[in-house]
């Protein structure tokens, strides 16, 4: 059954319409760093509020997949209007709170929607232009969330400092709600699967359940508990267990959440591994950049934000160039190759001058680590896009943005322990900007061993993409469902 077979009468303004609704979840994160200190002094402890950000992320990425189906099932444009209203709830309900529980579990709610909006948002592009087309669009949606990245910090100072934390939360309500207005009155329905079988609620619970898992894992282990302490080994085997017996309710099911043989086309697999894999490298660089700059340059926290400007420009350069250059070949595999290659030499360049510290040297690095990584995410999901039926959309969506997030709380955990086994400083400490020149010099060390980590990832990411086949982009959007998708295994 279709919703909606009518052709899209102006693709720029619903395309518009889907960027602003995507706006409020990224905003939401950038804006909301500046804030927490001032949110824990309001409302708990210091060490209470990294729950703020650990209860977004892990129901995020425990809920993508379910609204990935739901929106095949039951219509993108639908399921996107109710996770954006959700979203929008939960954004008044944080601004309201009167103490960090209260913020916590509003938190969730809103990672919950935020799932939503990110999947769905990236389906409906599918839904909109041919995917030839795809990857100039996803590049502007890279120019956004480059942007929103760059000037959401310096919008929550000024309404932290101005104002209050409160609106921190509040200011994602008119965006949004000129997004609803926007998707009702512009964003054409989608097709729909048509499957009238009951949703696969038993697989949803426990993939839910083994990504909480494994995600609290990745973001305790090394901080709050040891790697070795009974609470991250019981995670991480609850987690596994939960896994295996998600595999084994997958076969079985009718319409499972995680359809298997989904997983069994080649771009998607490969997509998938190769985001989960680039993902965790880039956490070497939003994390530890940062660090590094503002304990051997001196740099104010909100400086070292502003010295990522390179690497936001690399990506938005890089990412726009591929796009518009698969719009007019049709061919896309070499883009992630050469982006890939661009990161392991980005990251290996830093390794080397990570030694003696530099402004200059480091944006250098970070404009060679955009241009490739702009020529990755973006690039593999229209791949991605191009391999899977139009039905099938949403779950493709679904698949790569969860991989893509169990990635970053890989890469996050994986990296921030060896930079602790390295030093002994934890990565969130204060006051780097003053440590002792022994303890200076450990630091630099850590990052040079992080970034010695993060430069094989990248480089068996590259070994990951060369095994992806090409099947060049379509050109319709509205070609029938399936159309042009390879057989599986393909």
């Amino acid at each position: 059954m279709n919703e909606s077979t009518t052709p899209i009468p102006n693709v720029r303004v619903a395309f518009a319409a889907v960027v602003l609704a995507m706006l409020p979840a990224v905003l939401d994160q950038t804006i909301l760093a500046t804030a927490l200190p001032t949110i824990a002094h309001d409302l708990g402890r210091l060490t209470d509020v990294s729950w703020v950000i650990s209860a977004y992320v892990v129901a995020a990425a425990a809920s993508t997949p379910l609204w990935g189906k739901l929106g095949d099932r039951l219509g993108r444009k639908r399921m996107l209007e109710i996770s954006l209203t959700l979203f929008l709830a939960a954004s008044a309900v944080c601004g309201t709170a009167q103490d960090m529980t209260w913020l916590i579990v509003s938190r969730a709610v809103q990672g919950v929607a935020a799932g939503g909006l990110m999947t769905l948002a990236m389906a409906a592009v599918g839904d909109l232009v041919s995917p030839r087309e795809r990857g100039r669009y996803q590049g502007y949606i890279a120019v956004a969330f480059a942007l929103a990245t760059v000037v959401g910090p310096l919008i929550g100072g000024v309404l932290v400092e101005h104002a209050s934390w409160r609106w921190v939360f509040y200011v994602n309500l008119p965006i949004g709600a000129a997004a609803l207005v926007a998707l009702e009155l512009r964003l054409p329905a989608s097709e729909t699967s048509g499957r009238r079988v009951p949703v696969d609620v038993t697989g949803a619970a426990l993939l839910a359940g083994s990504t909480i898992a494994l995600m609290l894992a990745c973001i305790w282990g090394g901080d709050r508990y040891a790697w070795g302490s009974a609470t991250i080994i019981a995670l991480i085997a609850g987690g596994v267990a939960l896994a295996i017996a998600l595999v084994a309710r997958e076969r079985r099911a009718a319409d499972p959440i995680v359809p298997l043989d989904l997983l069994r086309l080649r771009p998607v697999a490969v997509s998938s591994a190769a985001l989960f894999l680039t993902t965790a490298a880039l956490f070497s660089i939003t994390v530890f950049v940062p660090l590094y700059l503002q304990t051997t340059t001196h740099a104010t926290p909100t400086q070292a934000g502003l010295l990522l400007v390179p690497m936001m420009l690399g990506i938005t350069v890089s990412t726009n160039v591929a796009g518009i250059a698969m719009s007019r070949t049709g061919r896309y595999k070499r883009y992630p190759v050469i982006g890939l290659a661009l990161m392991t030499v980005a990251l290996v360049l830093l390794a080397t001058l990570v030694l003696h510290p530099s402004r200059t040297t480091t944006a250098i690095s970070l404009v060679v680590f955009g241009l490739g990584f702009g020529m990755v995410g973006q690039v593999l999901i229209a791949a991605v896009q191009n391999s899977v039926p139009r039905a099938q959309l949403g779950t493709a969506m679904a698949t790569t943005s969860f991989f893509r997030g169990i990635g970053g709380a890989a890469g996050a955990a994986i990296l921030g322990a060896i930079f602790t086994a390295r030093t002994g400083v934890n990565t969130t400490a204060g006051s780097l900007g003053h440590l002792g020149a022994a303890a200076r010099a450990d630091v630099i060390h850590g990052v040079q061993a992080v970034f010695l980590t993060a430069a094989p990832i990248a480089a068996i990411a590259l070994i990951v993409v060369l095994a992806l086949r090409e099947a060049p982009l379509r050109g319709s959007a509205r070609e029938p469902a399936g159309a042009g998708a390879p057989a599986p295994g393909r």
